[in-house]
């Protein structure tokens, strides 16, 4: 693994994790541009920091925030939702002033990312959905949570599912990683997004979307306890490419980073 340093800021109410492009002696490679890393449920920017520090990706300027609400991100009077945080990943791009970037999206963030290319195609310059949702059957944990009233996950509810992540947890590094972000998020965001994404999954159109975004694509899952076959028939029907993560769950880039990177930059050396 590189010892590059990650730099940690917090501005505007949006805390960022960053990794510079090496320019280390003896390092040849040009500069790539941008990685803007999107999170998903619950999560943080802290899911990809083994994998923004890899140096497979030395010649990438790395950009993983945690969304208004997530993380260390401090939460907001009123939870944003989907549509509005796309707006800040648009102005996260903006502000680095390095041209349009590549995006890539895990589970909610999938859906934060296709959001930002449809409404801000001139800022991304291709776009990678990592086990984002395409249907209901992608919805096993904001489905359960979408069924509650806000007052009623405000009421004990979030607690309960805190204990099944960490019960969970306990045989799978991801899900430990994954309930160490989740108890830090709103959860009156964390009902919003999952309602959203609920709505969005169950209208059957979010694979239809996916492949009509103007930039290149490219979905990736996890085999075998990843997206499932009636999501990949969908995605088959857009038109939408996508290449599956062996040995692989929700987390591909965890379960395997070694495989994932082989798929991830292979698409970033076809741009």
């Amino acid at each position: 693994m590189s010892a590059r340093a990650f730099r940690h800021t917090c501005e505007a109410g949006i805390y960022r994790r960053l990794v510079d492009i090496d320019t280390a002696p003896g390092r040849d490679a040009p500069p790539a541009g941008t990685l803007l890393w999107i999170h998903g449920l619950g999560e943080s920017g802290l899911c990809f920091e083994e994998i923004m520090a890899h140096p497979r990706l030395a010649a990438w300027h790395h950009l993983a925030p945690d969304l208004p609400g997530y993380g260390r991100s401090p939460w907001r009077p009123e939870p944003l939702d989907l549509a509005a945080q796309a707006e800040c990943l648009a102005a996260l791009i903006r502000e680095g002033d390095s041209g349009p970037a590549v995006v890539i999206g895990h589970s909610m963030g999938g859906v934060s990312g296709l959001l930002l290319a449809e409404r801000h195609p001139e800022l991304v310059r291709a776009f990678i959905n990592v086990e984002g949702n395409v249907t209901l059957d992608d919805c096993s944990i904001s489905r359960p949570v979408a069924e509650q009233t806000v007052e009623e996950l405000l009421d004990g509810g979030f607690e309960r599912l805190l204990d099944i992540f960490y019960r969970q947890g306990r045989d799978d590094p991801a899900l430990r990683g994954y309930y160490a972000s989740v108890r830090h998020c709103d959860p009156r965001l964390y009902h919003l997004n999952s309602c959203e994404l609920v709505e969005l999954s169950g209208s059957g159109e979010l694979a239809r979307r996916l492949g009509a975004v103007a930039c290149p694509r490219l979905y990736i899952l996890g085999d075998p306890r990843g997206t499932g076959e009636f999501s990949r028939t969908r995605l088959d029907e857009a038109g939408v490419e996508w290449q599956a993560v062996p040995g692989a769950g929700h987390w591909p880039f965890l379960d395997q980073p070694d495989l994932f990177l082989d798929t991830l930059t292979a698409f970033l050396d076809r741009l």
